[in-house]
């Protein structure tokens, strides 16, 4: 199809107003604001029309337009006549706001680093051993305690020994006499003692009691074995002086041992316990009655 050019000044001036139009489209730059976006540009096409030809329209028009022209060109291909900025793909739609502020922040802000805890395991603390408990020394004893308590001790067992004795005597066949005992021979043991024990008393008068000139009488036991030694002396009523009752014990002490006893006594008896009177008269006599 032949395509007929105009020279019609009309046209001209339709053309360089389009394209003045166009080259200030091009010119405006848009700025997109974060907090207000702006609305979505639109696009214009734009189509110049031929003035009316007095030719008879085609019978089959390419396209369909206001008025009957007659297409221009030099192209081949047969395709709508539209301005530069017809592509809308050209320029990206714009965005909200909220989504370019969350965009902006995703940008700017890293993301944090997880943090990594980790355990470490605390050092093992000893027990602190326990004081020492502090030792004082005992101070030594001195000897004359060891030397008391050495003695209490030989008393404690010299007593338990005498309680033994005591009681293994109980035991023993005993029989009491004194001066009013009838039996022959039990009385002619008892005469025999009493001389004996008054004989050493009178060779070893107390010399205190003489120079103090003491006298009295008092009642004294003596338990006498078979083989004629003392088990016991027990003053039984005191004179009232302690110096004379000390004295008659110590004389029958002094007069031991004793005649054993005779064969007769001694099938009967294993002790006789003897209680007589003694008396320190004047004239520095000792003398046993009843």
């Amino acid at each position: 199809m032949a395509i007929k050019r105009s020279n019609d000044p009309l046209g001209l001036a339709l053309v360089i107003a389009a394209a003045i139009h166009a080259f200030v489209i091009l010119s405006v730059s848009f700025d997109i604001s974060r907090e207000t976006p702006p609305a979505p540009e639109r696009t214009l096409d734009i189509t110049l029309v031929q003035p009316k030809a007095k030719t008879k329209p085609a019978e089959n028009p390419d396209f369909l337009a206001q008025q009957s022209q007659e297409g221009g060109g030099e192209k081949e291909v047969k395709e709508r006549k539209t301005s530069p900025l017809g592509n809308p793909e050209a320029i990206p739609a714009p965005k909200p706001a909220l989504e370019l502020e969350r965009a902006g922040a995703a940008e700017t802000q890293p993301l944090p680093k997880p943090e990594i805890i980790t355990a470490t395991k605390a050092p093992r603390r000893e027990a602190a051993p326990p004081p020492k408990p502090t030792v004082q020394a005992k101070p030594r004893p001195k000897l004359s305690q060891l030397l008391a308590s050495t003695q209490q001790e030989i008393d404690r067992l010299t007593a338990e020994l005498d309680r033994r004795t005591l009681s293994a005597s109980r035991q023993d066949r005993r029989k009491a006499v004194n001066a009013s005992t009838q039996e022959y021979k039990y009385a002619s043991y008892l005469e025999a003692w009493r001389s004996k024990v008054e004989k050493i008393g009178n060779l070893n008068y107390p010399d205190e009691a003489k120079r103090r000139r003491l006298y009295g009488n008092l009642l004294m036991h003596v338990a006498v074995r078979a083989d004629g030694s003392i088990e016991r002396i027990r003053i039984v009523r005191s004179s009232g002086h302690k110096l004379l009752d000390d004295a008659a014990a110590r004389i029958v002490r002094m007069s031991a041992p004793f005649a054993a006893f005779p064969p007769e006594i001694r099938e009967e008896v294993d002790v006789l316990d003897i209680t007589r009177t003694w008396q320190f008269l004047d004239g520095n006599t000792l003398f046993s009655s009843n």
